[in-house]
């Protein structure tokens, strides 16, 4: 991998954290640091279990949000040059009402993941339905569903750019 597709994954941080990140990757020693600092996978393996994990969140969380119609593992979601989870808010007329169905789909990638890292994609999406955009309200419900929610974002950076130079973690 070369060192400009490492910093596409960090390219929204400072210099100083990208040569951090760098320093990592040339030493050998991120899978390490990412083995150490993250143990194993997680129990969530089909969508009704992810579903199931989600709904926990939501109601923990956003319990007056619009509710979910489908919350499933997505094996066309190409984690590396797209994206690591989609939402979406479908709309249908039935009769002479509007009815939008809200729906999450998560990366497959994630049911080999550590757990942390599907929780911080999953408050991620979860998110989106107050929040449409990046901004700062939309980061402050991400900390208040997950206060490590940075961390954990840049570790997942860590991790993809891991995966991409070094191979599967676990």
């Amino acid at each position: 991998m070369s060192r400009k597709r490492a910093n596409n994954f960090l390219s929204g941080y400072s210099p100083e954290l990208q040569q951090q990140a760098t320093a990592l990757i040339d030493s050998g020693k991120l899978p390490d640091y990412l083995r150490n600092r993250y143990q194993g996978g997680h129990a969530v393996s089909s969508s009704k279990a992810l579903y199931q994990y989600t709904l926990e969140l939501k109601n923990t969380f956003l319990k007056q949000s619009a509710p979910l119609s489908k919350v499933e593992y997505d094996d066309r979601i190409d984690v590396i040059h797209n994206a690591l989870g989609l939402h979406t808010q479908i709309s249908r007329v039935q009769g002479n009402k509007l009815r939008a169905k809200k729906e999450i789909r998560i990366a497959s990638l994630f049911k080999l993941t550590p757990e942390p890292f599907l929780k911080m994609i999953v408050v991620h999406e979860l998110a989106h339905i107050r929040e449409k955009e990046h901004n700062r309200a939309f980061y402050k419900l991400c900390q208040h569903m997950e206060p490590d929610y940075h961390q954990l974002e840049l570790d997942l950076r860590l991790y993809l750019t891991c995966i991409d130079r070094f191979g599967p973690l676990y």
